[in-house]
């Protein structure tokens, strides 16, 4: 069976090395991996293929930074060549990133069969790009690859029938599971002169957040004031940083009591993550995360697409100005104790390679 593998965001590339690693285990599959080249930074970028030992690229389409709707149309016109060069029995696309719509489109267009990993998720917000890009992704999939049974209902409620749907768990859960013990090794929490338990690790980059300077302040301000009894280690996204300095807002944050750091690999993340006190952040990836490591989080945003990570988990939704009050409530929650929820196991990718190998 030929399968054509895409990523073009750090997220993607922990959703996709499980499920190539587990194909080559079992054998009788040829792969190919398309990197879109939305994410072009190193340390967005390659530095995840090293840690996740994910093969080098068979095709780099380098689309690198644009508008929305430029960037989608850039990737469409880039793969389809390439589909059409391979003539994969599957495509296989992971997540909500432009990347994860493009190439569907250009799949379902060409008549290549389509799996989507991640299927289901809704925040039923269309003003986040994401959610337009898991509706259209989904519409479009034969195959919709599901973590949790909120995902099943989603796809349920949108007239999708039920032979395409199949739930497989949380594949990010693989990777962690298969890296935590590499991540907990690593020595950064000694370079950076933290105590596990002791600090708030913090991520943004989401527009709503970082692209405007009255947010951005106000999220500043906050985190500085928390700083003073607690240590906080941001790492900064390169368009959070980017933002920053634009604002006048950097020289501030670069002498002040919270550590900035540049974007890190995968195991230094989860490091940090797996020792905080608590996280704040506005990334889907570490909501899960931090639900299966039991440590409490903070996201700053109206809404997930994720909510079992607050049924079941361990996230709790913010606002801007309620940062300062709630980290400083959450830093002194225990570590949750209960289990991750169903089929985050860290065997999803097993069930993803069956799924593909029956065709439903």
């Amino acid at each position: 069976m030929k399968v054509l593998h895409v990523v073009g965001a750090r997220p993607n590339f922990m959703k996709t090395a499980p499920i190539m690693r587990e194909m080559d285990r079992r054998g009788g599959f040829q792969q190919w991996l398309v990197h879109t080249g939305q994410h072009y930074d190193d340390g967005m970028s390659r530095v995840f293929f090293d840690e996740l030992g994910l093969p080098r690229p068979d095709e780099d389409l380098g689309v690198g930074s644009d508008s929305h709707t430029r960037q989608t149309a850039e990737i469409m016109l880039r793969f389809e060549p390439v589909l059409r060069a391979r003539k994969p029995d599957w495509v296989v696309v992971v997540g909500d990133v432009n990347s994860t719509m493009a190439c569907a489109l250009v799949a379902a267009k060409e008549g290549t069969r389509l799996a989507h990993v991640e299927a289901g998720l809704r925040s039923f917000d269309r003003a986040m790009p994401e959610e337009l890009n898991r509706l259209v992704t989904d519409t479009l999939a034969d195959l919709l690859l599901t973590p949790s049974a909120d995902a099943d209902e989603n796809l349920r409620r949108a007239g999708i029938p039920e032979s395409r749907i199949r739930r497989v768990g949380n594949v990010m859960i693989d990777t962690l599971c298969a890296n935590l013990e590499k991540a907990r090794a690593r020595p950064i929490l000694r370079q950076l002169g933290l105590l596990p338990r002791s600090f708030v690790y913090v991520t943004l980059h989401r527009p709503n957040n970082v692209d405007e300077r009255e947010p951005l302040a106000g999220i500043m301000a906050s985190l500085t004031s928390v700083a003073r009894k607690v240590p906080i280690v941001f790492a900064v996204h390169p368009r959070t940083r980017k933002k920053l300095d634009e604002f006048g807002l950097l020289p501030a944050a670069e002498t002040g009591a919270v550590r900035l750091l540049e974007p890190l690999g995968y195991h230094d993340s989860i490091a940090l993550t797996d020792a905080a006190a608590c996280v704040l952040t506005d990334s889907g990836g570490l909501q899960e995360e931090t639900t299966y490591l039991g440590v409490p989080c903070l996201t700053l945003r109206p809404n997930t697409e994720r909510p079992i990570t607050i049924a079941e988990g361990t996230n709790r939704l913010t606002t801007i100005p309620r940062v300062e009050v709630e980290l400083s409530r959450r830093l002194h929650e225990d570590r949750s104790q209960r289990p991750p929820p169903e089929l985050w196991d860290g065997h999803a990718a097993e069930r993803i390679v069956d799924a593909v190998t029956r065709g439903r």
